[in-house]
């Protein structure tokens, strides 16, 4: 567990057992007013998972699980006020949209901190930064993720923290006249 100043939230890897507070940060995060723009999924269809999903997607992304990791920022009090997953994705592997993946990868996605926890000094910087140490430990070349053009605060803050757009789009399932853009961002010291 991250040391951190009294009031700052500590960052940590979910564990197993925690899948019923991973399910109601993700529903939380599903009533953002961003979030038709944010997530692919609709509160709704998520709410309507069951348990067994929850345990599962938990499991598969907690401590001492392999090749996704997910992230919470947790309050003194034991508040979850934020959360980022990542994925390592293969070369040689096709992703979630059926794209292919030309370099070991890892993928940010299910970005979602709390609106009072939101701008400077908040936890976003921090999760980001667990998130992409754990893909460059795993041998990640680079790190992505896809998001919406008019997800303005989005955009901002990934530009902050040095991604770049890489040029490719990737149309949404649900709405296939709209797209949204890849941002990479290349390991330090790597030529890219």
């Amino acid at each position: 567990m991250n040391e951190s100043p009294v009031g700052t939230p500590v960052i940590r890897p979910v564990q197993a057992s925690e899948w019923a507070r991973v399910k109601e940060l993700r529903l939380t995060a599903l009533r953002d007013p961003v979030a038709h723009l944010a997530y692919l999924e609709t509160y709704e269809d998520a709410a309507a998972r069951p348990d067994t999903f929850w345990q599962e997607r938990t499991a598969n992304a907690a401590q001492d699980a392999g090749g996704t990791r997910q992230f919470i920022a947790e309050t003194a009090a034991g508040h979850w006020v934020g959360t980022v997953a990542v994925l390592i994705e293969e070369a040689g592997t096709t992703d979630w949209a059926g794209m292919p993946v030309a370099r070991r990868q890892g993928h940010l996605v299910g970005v979602y901190v709390a609106p009072e926890h939101r701008g400077g000094g908040g936890p976003t910087q921090a999760l980001f930064q667990a998130a992409l140490d754990w893909a460059w430990e795993r041998g990640a070349e680079r790190a992505r993720l896809i998001v919406h053009p008019e997800n303005e605060r989005a955009l901002g803050f990934y530009r902050k923290v040095g991604f770049v757009r890489s040029g490719v789009t990737v149309p949404l399932a649900a709405r296939p006249q709209e797209h949204e853009w890849e941002m990479v961002l290349e390991r330090p010291g790597s030529d890219g």
